[in-house]
């Protein structure tokens, strides 16, 4: 759930863009704009306009279509405003109207006399719901701040995590430097999103995109390298563990073992990278990128690698029986 009151102001107020626009504007009860938003569903309020309120989800935003309208100006003529009255009669967040449609005056009298706010976009109720949906699902997806970088390498979400001093920002200007693009430096916010997406962003949007490096100072990746330098939001699909070389620590040779990090419910696929002069960091997180993208698509080199050894034994093993065998002349 949201970390923060949700209201229905806050959802008008919300600042959307192209495919994700809402186009909400309040056309009646404003005095419950600040009414609370407390669940990401929707409810379309057919079988309680029909006098059913039986796990009635009061709770979500109700959705009126064209279907719905219907029946209001149905109830409208008959001159039934009890139904109507006892909708409002629940503490519903808000109602929200599709295809620029409007209820009857009954509707907005009760509405008014509740104080609940009632919206109206000009989108089909497929698409809005379809919007709104998505919204609210990131609105109110659990969070997580990790201390890390997170960049975006040959299309791949890369959380790169380590002790404080390892190396991650410098490792993510190199990065920057060859062409991939910086998400959040220093501080990512992890939201889950369906349940089994995870995805990072700044977790300060007004310091976003800045990069402090040690010796130098605080930049501005927009400003030095443009805005083709970042994004605003990625996916993580691998996270990358940066430590200080143990020479007494066995590390994977072959990467036949997959190792995973759990964020929010959410198992990312990890790897451990040992930091040592002479080491080009850098350029291990862009084979690991690629490597990690060539898995999603079905291809393991190293367990490619292994079964190959493995036949050769095999095989290997089967020649040396057979020329062992006294049927030979």
């Amino acid at each position: 759930m949201a970390d923060k009151r949700f209201t229905v102001l806050d959802l008008i107020d919300l600042d959307l863009k192209e495919h994700n626009s809402l186009n909400l504007r309040c056309i009646g009860g404003r005095k419950g704009l600040t009414r609370e938003i407390e669940s990401p569903d929707l409810n379309r309020p057919g079988l309680a306009l029909s006098g059913f309120y039986d796990l009635f989800a009061n709770q979500r935003i109700q959705l009126f279509g064209q279907g719905e309208v219907a029946y209001l100006r149905k109830l409208e003529t008959e001159g039934n405003a009890a139904t109507i009255r006892q909708l409002f009669s629940y503490p519903i967040p808000c109602c929200i109207f599709t295809h620029a449609q409007c209820p009857g005056q009954s509707f907005f009298d009760e509405a008014e006399r509740a104080q609940c706010p009632i919206l109206q976009t000009d989108l089909p109720t497929t698409e809005f719901s379809a919007r709104i949906m998505r919204i609210l699902s990131d609105i109110f997806a659990p969070r997580q701040s990790v201390h890390g970088v997170l960049v975006e390498v040959s299309g791949m979400g890369i959380l790169i995590l380590g002790d404080s001093g390892v190396g991650k920002s410098e490792t993510a200007l190199e990065l920057i430097e060859r062409g991939h693009r910086l998400v959040a430096d220093d501080v990512v916010e992890l939201h889950c999103v369906n349940g089994n997406t995870l995805i990072g962003i700044g977790a300060n949007k007004i310091i976003g995109h800045h990069m402090e490096i040690r010796g130098l100072g605080i930049i501005n990746v927009t400003h030095l390298k443009g805005v083709g330098a970042i994004r605003d939001s990625k996916r993580v699909q691998l996270v990358v563990v940066l430590e200080e070389w143990d020479a007494k620590k066995s590390y994977d040779r072959l990467g036949t073992d997959d190792q995973y990090m759990e964020f929010l419910g959410v198992n990312i696929p990890k790897l451990e990278i040992p930091v040592k002069p002479g080491r080009n960091i850098p350029i291990i997180i862009e084979v690991a990128a690629m490597n990690e993208r060539l898995k999603s698509m079905g291809y393991n080199a190293a367990r490619e690698f292994n079964q190959n050894i493995l036949k050769w034994i095999e095989s290997d093993t089967a020649r040396s029986v057979y020329f062992g065998s006294e049927d030979i002349i």
